[in-house]
């Protein structure tokens, strides 16, 4: 097969679709977890804390304001974002726990289906046995004497 054929082959697998929706999906819900933790949680925290700003910010080191040349360059401020940090820590935290909780479902889910299925095989009536090959020569015998008579 050809580069392309076994392109086409490989995209036209069912995995690599669902694949592709999961990325979709996975996408849009971190920002309704990213909008739900800024919206809601990080206000939460911020009345706990007193009234404080979550998304606090530390100054490293100031900044140099200067003509842009060689001489005098402009140098930015050196900023530590622990408050970003933090919201980013409670969005991967949020994520991770609905993530497990859908798939405990999922596992849960599969595990009665097999419990059910194997009940309903348990309770199936056993199929007859298969004839031997004597009875089954016996049987083509006995339906060419009949023919014959």
């Amino acid at each position: 097969m050809g580069f392309f054929a076994d392109f086409k082959k490989f995209i036209s697998r069912g995995n690599v679709v669902d694949m592709a929706v999961g990325v979709v999906v996975g996408g849009a819900f971190s920002k309704i977890v990213t909008t739900f933790v800024s919206s809601i949680i990080t206000p939460c925290i911020s009345a706990i804390m007193g009234g404080g700003k979550v998304a606090g910010q530390v100054i490293l080191k100031e900044a140099v304001i200067g003509t842009g040349t060689v001489e005098a360059p402009e140098i930015p401020a050196i900023i530590l974002d622990w408050g970003l940090f933090l919201q980013t820590i409670i969005d991967f935290v949020i994520i991770a726990f609905c993530i497990f909780v859908f798939v405990r479902i999922i596992t849960k889910m599969r595990e009665k289906a097999e419990a059910l299925r194997k009940k309903q095989e348990e309770e199936a009536p056993p199929a007859p046995p298969k004839p031997s090959n004597e009875e089954v020569l016996l049987t083509e015998i006995r339906d060419l004497l009949k023919e014959k008579q």
